[in-house]
């Protein structure tokens, strides 16, 4: 791409395409729409909405009210709606069983979600840890998280969202090879249509932790997840961690968190081309909102300036709890 040469002051002011609102908006390099947002949605077995303490604003949604938010999605323009569940403890076990129950909260959450407004896309998170009685997004044994076993229960799980509707599947769990598993099992269970949005770079990271207030696995997590979630300190394994997905069958990858990683955003983006997406977690939520709500910052521009940061990085879309509200302030 051929530059034009830089001309020196005073020929050159920059200030001047800044002076007023529709010169910023007619040369603007990066634009921000609510067709670029995922809404990060937290479902419950019971009636109503539920407050998450630690994330201000946010909600658990029950199956009824999830599917009201399917048709709000669909007036504000969010393409999509990514859920993950909340499950009493009383239903956890070892190996996660209610993750494939084809008549459990999330089967039923998502027939209600494209009943109400077919449109809408929804995304399912294919991971063990809402439903373990361990917190953790494999099975256990001897303390070890097994990665073969593990991907068994993966695939049960992806083809039961799969047939209660789910148009993607969004494998959380960064078991090595479970990409691969469940594109064959899609491909030969007649879901061909259903995408995958793999988890490509998912780190192990302190900005989960209102996450997992909002879904119950907080106090079930025995010890951490570094074995299999990425070192912090990486970027090269980032990028084979991504072209082994998209070798797999992932039709688009997600880094996680976002705003801390957007280094690794653009370097994939720059690197493969494909769809990228990123995922402005519970952590990064929840100190925005305890800055705003503390006067330090002013809440309406900082989302969307944190929003527009993805954008700028490379992200085709951003997964983020502040969907709703970003898509009516854009709106007006």
């Amino acid at each position: 791409m051929t530059k034009a040469p830089i001309a020196a002051y005073p020929a050159l002011r920059p200030r001047r395409l800044r002076q007023a609102d529709w010169i910023r908006r007619m040369v603007r390099e990066t634009t921000l729409q609510p067709s670029d947002l995922l809404w990060s949605m937290v479902v419950h077995d019971g009636d109503g909405l539920i407050p998450v303490k630690s994330m201000p604003g946010v909600d658990r949604f029950s199956v009824k009210e999830a599917a009201k938010a399917a048709v709000q999605a669909r007036d504000l323009g969010i393409p999509a709606i990514a859920i993950f569940p909340f499950i009493d403890g009383e239903k956890k076990d070892a190996r996660g069983t209610q993750a494939s129950d084809p008549d459990g909260l999330i089967a039923r959450a998502v027939k209600a979600m494209k009943d109400a407004a077919p449109e809408v896309g929804i995304m399912c998170d294919v991971a063990l840890d809402p439903f373990t009685d361990h917190g953790h997004d494999g099975l256990i044994e001897d303390g070890k998280i097994l990665n073969d076993p593990t991907i068994e229960r993966l695939v049960e799980q992806g083809l039961m969202q799969a047939a209660a509707g789910a148009d993607i599947l969004a494998p959380s769990d960064m078991m090595d090879g479970r990409v691969a598993a469940l594109r064959a099992a899609l491909e030969t269970g007649g879901h061909q249509d259903v995408m995958i949005m793999a988890y490509a770079a998912k780190y192990a990271s302190a900005f989960y932790g209102p996450y997992r207030e909002a879904i119950g696995s907080a106090k079930a997590l025995k010890g951490d997840k570094r074995t299999y979630q990425m070192d912090p300190f990486n970027t090269e394994e980032a990028l084979r961690e991504v072209a082994m997905d998209i070798a797999e069958g992932a039709d688009m990858v997600m880094v996680k968190p976002g705003m801390p990683y957007l280094d690794i955003v653009q370097r994939v983006v720059e690197a493969f081309a494909m769809p990228t997406f990123a995922y402005q977690v519970s952590g990064e939520y929840a100190m925005l909102m305890a800055a705003a709500q503390n006067g330090w910052l002013e809440e309406e521009r900082a989302i969307l300036e944190t929003l527009t940061s993805f954008k700028r990085a490379g992200c085709a879309g951003i997964i983020t709890y502040f969907a709703p509200r970003a898509a009516k302030l854009l709106g007006a």
